[in-house]
């Protein structure tokens, strides 16, 4: 039968009183769950502003309409939209974040937003050609646009528009 040898590890092995071994391990574990809840809880006031974009978006091509015609309304609504989710976002869901001049990170705002523009815009677009139902109820468009938009608008936003490194 084989003797089973337990060795004692050198003190400065040891963690210091109060501490167990896998501190370490936990405290690693905590780090990147913390990073993985605060980029869920930006997401999701992301999401909350973009809602309210939508209710922007849609009252702007709904009050636009009878003036401009459905088309330049829905273009001119996104204007209007996109500087109310700025906003919100700059003092809410990025807040402390990206720093600078507001006029230029409103302007950077809209230029790193131009591809969740086209997107949102290409499907509003798309539906208003499919089906008169969407042109007599332009907010059955208005809603699939701005989800498909918000995606590419989140990782852009945070990347180029509200970096922390900018703060």
């Amino acid at each position: 039968m084989s003797q089973v040898r337990l060795e004692t590890p050198p003190i400065e092995a040891l963690p210091p009183p109060g501490l167990s071994a896998a501190d370490p391990v936990i405290a690693a574990v905590s780090g990147r769950q913390s990073t993985w809840l605060s980029l869920a809880a930006q997401l999701l006031k992301f999401g909350t502003v973009g809602g309210l974009g939508f209710l922007w978006d849609a009252a702007t091509v709904y009050g636009l309409r009878p003036l401009i015609g459905l088309e330049a309304a829905t273009i001119g609504a996104y204007l209007v939209a996109a500087t109310m989710n700025w906003l919100l976002n700059r003092v809410w869901t990025f807040r402390g974040a990206g720093g600078g001049r507001p006029f230029r990170q409103w302007l950077a705002f809209l230029v790193a937003n131009m591809p969740g523009f086209a997107i949102n815009r290409c499907v509003v677009f798309a539906l208003f050609w499919l089906s008169p139902i969407f042109v007599a109820a332009p907010i059955l468009a208005l809603a699939p646009g701005s989800l498909a938009g918000m995606i590419a608008n989140f990782g852009l936003s945070r990347r180029l528009v509200f970096r922390a490194d900018r703060a």
